[in-house]
């Protein structure tokens, strides 16, 4: 007999929770790389709608100087965007989709604790993937109406919001405290592939049909939609009801029989006919016509559904209102990179708009692994606050580095965009994710696994109020320079690090801090 391939034995060894928790992983992850993959598409376009037509202008000025130019500075750029306040135009385009999406994340929340997160998830991506589309038909039907497109982004932030607090919640069923920190920083890295993904895609079309960067993505997510409703799995639990089914049979079970005292066979369990039976408690009478002797039966009563958590019962969790309000200026600094960065390329590095956007996809490359260190440290030391502020404290100087290195070449940009992204990205993604599960599994919560959602949303939501601020403040200051711009990224900053503070000095000073790592390993 041939020894079975070292690949097999390797699938076989894990068992069948292994294969669904990874399972869940995987697609919760491909989820919402389609969110932030639909999201990008707006910065790389940013450039095509506002073109540098400076150059045409030149030509035409040497061709004629006696006659009108035939070309104007704004030929090439797409109405209404061809105006000298481009910049705010831009800017309120990004408001109001953020903004949107802030004011809809605090609801979003709290609709998602009542309904089921497949269906919830499954309409928002679908929704998401129509308005996102809707924005590219703009270029097809030749719309220039500023009016349409708020109100495509402004629907879209609003439906945007059911992906996040969906996916930290199921995550976070299937996945325990022991290594959160890890786990959830390598999950996390959907937000940079995201990013990534959308610049590739979007900077491929976006000379040629700027349509197609929004359509292309816009049908993705839907696609990932689909694939949400038909494979996702909310919770462990609800696999049990799947297992029942398929080891009861359709009829009637068997009577299970021991030898009992003296001989005499005691009939313990037997299905009636055409009964439906619940899944906690079991009929555990026979037949009429079977005799069993006497004996003692425990029914099993189903322990009542905990409520879900309130809105004021969520922000009196010890540490969501300081983790919120550090992350509204994290979020801030990272957004302003996400819906900025490649212009702000384009101008200081005189960069064509695909050549920016695939620039800017190093930003999102020292995010991953910029998430992925906040998670192992903050598991090894077991203190989450103080891992993002001592980010945040070196991200600060970093940013002002790159706002100097990026006027003196390729090389030093390259390398002060990994180094933004790690340190800007890593306590963005800490808080959203393992800092948010914690306090959603707060001791105070007692074990109502209902509140994460809830708290997920509101820590989150008030990190987008700063998503929404950042672009907005970065088209209004942009054009007295970009050095105001960085300005306001490093104030952000220390303002982030400024709230978590009395976290920091807790954690220090507690006697009881110890590695995550090494705390209720024994749940998963």
């Amino acid at each position: 007999m041939a020894s079975v391939p070292p690949g097999i034995r390797l699938l076989v060894s894990f068992d069948r929770d292994q294969w669904y928790r990874a399972l869940t992983f995987l697609l919760t992850f491909l989820l919402y790389t389609s969110f932030h993959l639909s999201r990008k598409p707006i910065s790389i376009v940013k450039s095509e709608l506002h073109r540098n037509c400076s150059a045409a202008n030149e030509l035409s000025t040497m061709a004629s100087s006696s006659l009108p130019s035939l070309h104007s500075a704004t030929d090439c750029s797409w109405k209404p965007f061809d105006k000298s306040n481009y910049k705010q135009l831009l800017g309120a385009m990004d408001y109001s989709f953020l903004c949107a999406y802030a004011v809809g994340m605090y609801l979003s929340g709290i609709i998602g604790e009542r309904m089921p997160i497949r269906l919830y998830l499954t309409v928002g991506m679908l929704t998401s993937g129509l308005f996102t589309c809707l924005f590219g038909l703009g270029y097809v039907y030749n719309i220039h109406n500023l009016g349409f497109y708020i109100f495509v982004q402004v629907a879209n932030g609003l439906v945007q919001t059911t992906g996040w607090p969906s996916v930290v919640t199921c995550i976070s069923n299937w996945f325990g405290k022991g290594r959160r920190g890890l786990i959830m920083g390598l999950w996390n890295s959907h937000t940079s592939v995201g990013n990534i993904l959308g610049s590739l895609i979007a900077g491929y079309w976006v000379s040629s049909n700027w349509g197609l960067s929004f359509i292309v993505p816009g049908i993705i997510i839907a696609v990932m939609g689909v694939v949400c409703f038909l494979f996702l799995i909310e919770h462990p639990d609800d696999l049990k009801s799947v297992h029942a089914q398929s080891s009861s049979p359709g009829k009637s079970a068997p009577a299970n029989s021991w030898n009992g005292v003296n001989g005499h066979t005691e009939v313990y369990l037997q299905y009636k006919d055409n009964k439906t039976q619940s899944y906690d408690t079991e009929l555990l009478l026979p037949r009429d016509s079977v005799c069993v002797p006497m004996q003692p039966v425990v029914v099993v009563k189903r322990e009542p559904q905990p409520s879900a958590i309130s809105f004021m019962g969520a922000l009196r969790i010890p540490g969501v209102i300081e983790f919120s309000l550090c992350l509204l200026f994290a979020k801030l600094v990272s957004y302003t990179f996400l819906f900025w960065l490649p212009l702000y390329i384009t101008k200081a590095a005189h960069l064509d708009a695909k050549k920016a956007g695939d620039l800017s996809t190093l930003f999102d490359v020292g995010g991953i692994v910029g998430g992925i260190l906040a998670g192992v440290i903050s598991d090894k030391l077991g203190k989450r606050a103080t891992t993002c502020a001592v980010m945040l404290l070196l991200a600060a100087p970093t940013l002002y580095g790159f706002s100097m290195i990026s006027e003196l070449g390729l090389g030093p940009t390259i390398g002060m965009l990994l180094v933004c992204g790690g340190l800007v990205n890593g306590p963005y993604s800490l808080i959203t994710t393992a800092v948010s599960a914690d306090l959603g599994t707060h001791k105070s919560l007692k074990g109502n696994a209902r509140a994460l959602s809830t708290v997920t949303a509101i820590i989150d939501g008030t990190g987008s109020v700063g998503a929404a601020l950042g672009p907005l403040l970065a088209g209004l200051l942009s054009p007295g320079g970009w050095d105001q711009v960085f300005y306001m990224l490093m104030i952000a900053d220390f303002l982030a690090l400024l709230l978590l503070l009395r976290l920091v000095t807790q954690e220090l000073t507690s006697n009881k801090s110890r590695p995550i790592s090494a705390v209720e390993l024994k749940e998963h």
